[in-house]
């Protein structure tokens, strides 16, 4: 346990690196709650305590990660054995030494670790932050995801993480996601949600309330043995989010994203990024059902273009100009959900 396999860190380097020629984006997750607890849910078919090298049976250290001999490691995911939480300082640090001029890095602290977690999971942010801080020229943003099963948003957000993904058990993120405040960039994540689900309306709620959508994918399981039983990759519903997420990343290169903030109470949908004022003034506002609904553009001055895209065929139209000044009603030029994109 004192000691690193190199070629696993020369692979992880290499694959960060071929993913950033690709414009992609690794959070590299420093831990997982689904290598240490048993059982987890419905799906711990096997024990993976049986595998963690802090089980005593593959170390020859001396290290015990399941002191009270429950055959699960969750001790692990708190600070109560202190030489482990030595191990994954000094694992955390490598990580880092690794990867650190690179610019496509995120960190995740750990997947779904158990829900009293949160002391264990806070060291070890503050514990990575403070070593890129003092040791590196690069600081990359590092995550804190849900806790499982039932863990508090609030541990989330009392974090000193830059990025969170919540789960659904203090606020719907699914259906109807609270806008996104200043001080954390929310990734809403359908694997932290309800696993393999969500539809088009998901995409665009979370992202007209300023808040990151992620997708878990399904798929066959060719490569691995292993896949989503029941889904299929190419069911229509799946499709079509993908085709969402596509549209939205459309419409966020176009706008002035940096600038525009979640603000529900314009639109009358609730729906609405907005960045209202005199000048450079945007909208892109959702309407999940369907029919006319209002926009508040009082802080408005002068003209505004507006475009109509309907999500549902993946095309854009122009609409008449419209002046600020005033509650403006708009109407779809199409049934179904509609987005509306305003800008001077």
């Amino acid at each position: 346990m004192e000691q690193f396999d190199q070629a696993y860190f020369d692979r992880l380097r290499l694959r960060v690196i071929e993913a950033g020629t690709r414009g992609i984006y690794v959070a590299i997750v420093l831990f997982n709650g689904w290598s240490v607890d048993h059982p987890k849910g419905s799906f711990a078919l096997d024990n993976p305590w049986n595998g963690h090298p802090y089980n005593p049976a593959n170390n020859v250290n001396g290290i015990n990660g399941d002191p009270n001999g429950d055959q699960s490691g969750s001790e692990i995911h708190s600070l109560s054995i202190p030489a482990i939480t030595a191990l994954q300082e000094e694992y955390v640090k490598k990580v880092v030494d690794t990867v650190n001029d690179l610019d496509n890095v995120l960190y995740e602290i750990s997947n779904e670790s158990h829900e009293n977690s949160q002391d264990w999971q806070y060291a070890m942010i503050n514990h990575l932050k403070s070593y890129e801080a003092t040791n590196k020229p690069k600081q990359h943003p590092v995550g804190m995801t849900a806790e499982w099963p039932n863990g508090a948003d609030s541990d989330l957000f009392n974090s000193p993480a830059d990025w969170i993904s919540p789960n659904n058990s203090t606020n719907d993120y699914l259906d109807n996601p609270p806008a996104a405040i200043a001080n954390k960039v929310i990734l809403s994540d359908t694997d932290h949600l309800c696993g393999v689900c969500g539809d088009r309306a998901w995409v665009w709620k979370s992202f007209t309330r300023g808040i990151n959508p992620i997708f878990m994918d399904v798929y066959d399981g060719a490569a691995i043995g292993f896949g989503a039983n029941g889904f299929t990759p190419n069911d229509p519903v799946f499709v079509d989010i993908r085709k969402q997420m596509g549209y939205a990343l459309t419409y966020a290169n176009r706008t002035n994203l940096a600038a525009m903030s979640p603000q529900p109470s314009l639109c009358e949908t609730g729906h609405c990024l907005a960045r209202n004022g005199t000048s450079g003034a945007e909208f892109l506002v959702y309407q999940p059902g369907s029919g006319a609904f209002t926009v508040d553009l009082t802080a408005v001055a002068g003209s505004l273009i507006v475009e109509w895209f309907d999500p549902r065929l993946g095309q854009a139209q122009s609409g008449s100009p419209v002046a600020g000044g005033l509650v403006r009603l708009f109407t779809p030029p199409f049934d179904g959900d509609a987005v509306l994109y305003l800008h001077q």
